[in-house]
């Protein structure tokens, strides 16, 4: 096998011809044997599986809570010192260098990417739950409220359940993100490196990132996407199957998921062979316009003014309690397993799709400064988060909290108690819209939203697999797109039939040990980049003045 430099930054570890050309050999081989036999271990014995992947996620929950707590601390900070340092108007790339996309094209792409299906799914059941209060899972629904005597399910409580989702959806999940995404774009875009998740580690490991430990660290960002992005897929599917049900009276289970997440897969495959600068851009841009018909009628069709003051009040909580609620570390029996099921859940959630949304936001961020990358990565979409969860979980509040039976009555807070998480938006759209034609027509917005979130989520991740696995080349060959975006959606399928997306889930929150290591050294090393080299890199140069090596067959 023969190879040759890459001018997209691959250097002379791609393959110039065979069946990966474009692409490292044995990163490809291995990235697809590494997937397999996941997939193959998983469904020859569901049960089994599920009791490893349990037994795995049970004791990082509980021996480890202290160390992700901490990891996100540390990653939170680092951000917030890199927003206000002197270093804010240094370029993702160079000096000269513009953005490749308009801001309203890049928020939009930094929200679709992210949380949107996510947020979907559990944007209205997460705040019902913390609602609630009758500990039916072994656990207190909300710690933080009952520490603060808000016992009863009223207007207090309400606050407290918004304040809580915000923190797991809020600025601490997107300094994870964010700090991934600044770490990738400037070794990549001003030092001239491979946009890969190995090159953020340069001031670590020097020139063995092109080795074993190189490779080892871009396989463990390709074992995160392509499991985070199947395990969003299994979501966004019993969501949308649920909406089916809803529009059409079409059976909900298993079969109807598989077949949407088939052919989803198809067209996410589409978007991604066609590239960030159409498919994605422009289903990005429609679904920001969609999200913003769907929270303006939730807005108007629901209680206006509350809604008006609700937010207000639930942000304004949130900003005078975000921190220390990041540095609470359970202690009594049953806040620790709250803590477990849900803060370290998100955390590692959080931390398993830092390869991909971290790879994703680098991608397309080249040419802003730090200061504007910081502040738009982490602001523009946990904005966008609040003011979602605020509208369509305020809602679903509104109703328990005015319920003819009393607080609580209305029927949602019972579908999160069986845990039927996705159904309780399209509940919501039931109540709020009492139904006949106007709830058909909100429920089918709904569920295109669903679809198109699912699509730019997927073809996202089949672009960032791709990057990887072509070391960084920026338009990695169309062939490969295609395998990986249908393989993620076989992935998924194959997983669902077998019953084993819970496991899927946990495995990839297990994975997010690794991976928070290696985000808490990027966050060193891109630091120390900077303090030793705040001008970067001149053109011409062979070395970074901070010894960064800058052969000819690494330029951009």
């Amino acid at each position: 096998m023969t190879h040759k430099p890459n001018p997209e930054g691959g250097g002379n570890l791609v393959s110039d011809k065979g069946l990966f050309k474009g692409l490292h050999n044995g990163m490809s081989i291995a990235s697809k044997a590494m997937v397999a036999a996941f997939v193959v271990f998983t469904i020859l014995n569901v049960e089994f599986a599920g009791q490893i992947y349990g037994g795995i996620r049970s004791w990082v929950e509980g021996a480890l809570s202290w160390y992700y707590i901490s990891s996100v601390i540390v990653i939170f900070f680092a951000c917030v010192y890199l927003m206000f340092s002197r270093f804010g108007s240094i370029r993702l790339g160079d000096d000269d260098t513009k953005p490749e996309f308009s801001s309203f094209a890049w928020f939009a792409m930094l929200f679709s990417a992210s949380v949107s299906i996510g947020i979907m799914f559990f944007g209205v059941a997460e705040p019902l739950f913390y609602f609630d209060n009758s500990a039916g899972w072994g656990y207190p629904n909300n710690p933080f409220a009952d520490m603060a005597g808000h016992e009863e399910m009223d207007l207090a409580r309400a606050v407290d359940a918004v304040r809580v989702t915000n923190f797991h959806w809020g600025l601490h999940g997107w300094a994870i993100y964010t700090l991934t995404g600044l770490a990738l774009g400037y070794f990549a875009f001003r030092k001239k490196l491979p946009l890969t998740f190995r090159s953020a580690l340069y001031p670590i490991l020097g020139e063995r990132i092109y080795g074993p430990a190189g490779h080892a660290v871009d396989l463990l960002a390709v074992f995160g996407t392509v499991f985070g992005i199947a395990t969003s897929m299994g979501l966004g599917a019993t969501q949308m199957a649920q909406g089916m049900n809803v529009l059409f009276g079409v059976d909900s289970g298993t079969t109807t998921q598989v077949i949407l997440v088939v052919g989803i897969s198809i067209i996410a495959t589409l978007s991604a062979v066609s590239g960030i600068g159409r498919g994605i851009k422009i289903l990005s841009e429609w679904n920001i316009v969609l999200t913003i018909v769907l929270i303006l009628f939730f807005f108007i069709a629901g209680p206006s003014q509350w809604l008006a003051g609700f937010l207000l009040n639930s942000v304004g909580d949130y900003a005078t309690q975000f921190l220390s609620m990041g540095f609470w570390t359970a202690s009594d029996a049953g806040d620790v397993k709250w803590q477990g099921g849900w803060t370290i859940f998100y955390w590692g959630w959080w931390l398993s799709w830092a390869p991909f949304v971290g790879m994703f936001i680098a991608r397309i961020s080249k040419g802003r400064t730090i200061r504007e990358f910081m502040f738009g990565a982490m602001l523009v979409p946990t904005t966008m988060a609040f003011i979602w969860i605020s509208i369509f979980g305020g809602n679903a509040l509104f109703i328990e909290l005015n319920a003819e039976g009393g607080a609580g009555t209305a029927g949602l807070i019972d579908m999160v108690n069986n845990w039927n998480l996705g159904g309780t938006l399209f509940g919501t759209i039931e109540l709020l819209t009492d139904g006949g034609t106007l709830t058909w027509i909100i429920s089918a917005l709904t569920t295109f939203l669903l679809a198109t979130w699912f699509i730019t989520s997927s073809d996202s991740g089949t672009l960032v697999v791709t990057t990887i696995l072509s070391m960084g080349n920026a338009h990695p060959p169309k062939k490969h797109r295609i395998i990986w975006g249908l393989a993620q959606g076989l992935v998924a399928a194959v997983l669902l039939l077998a019953g084993g997306l819970s496991a899927l889930q946990t495995a990839a929150i297990a994975a997010a040990l690794p991976i928070s290591v290696l985000v808490v050294l990027m966050a060193w090393g891109v630091i120390k980049s900077l303090m030793e080299d705040p001008s970067a890199v001149s053109d011409g140069a062979d070395t970074a003045p901070d010894g960064t090596a800058l052969g000819g067959d690494l330029r951009a």
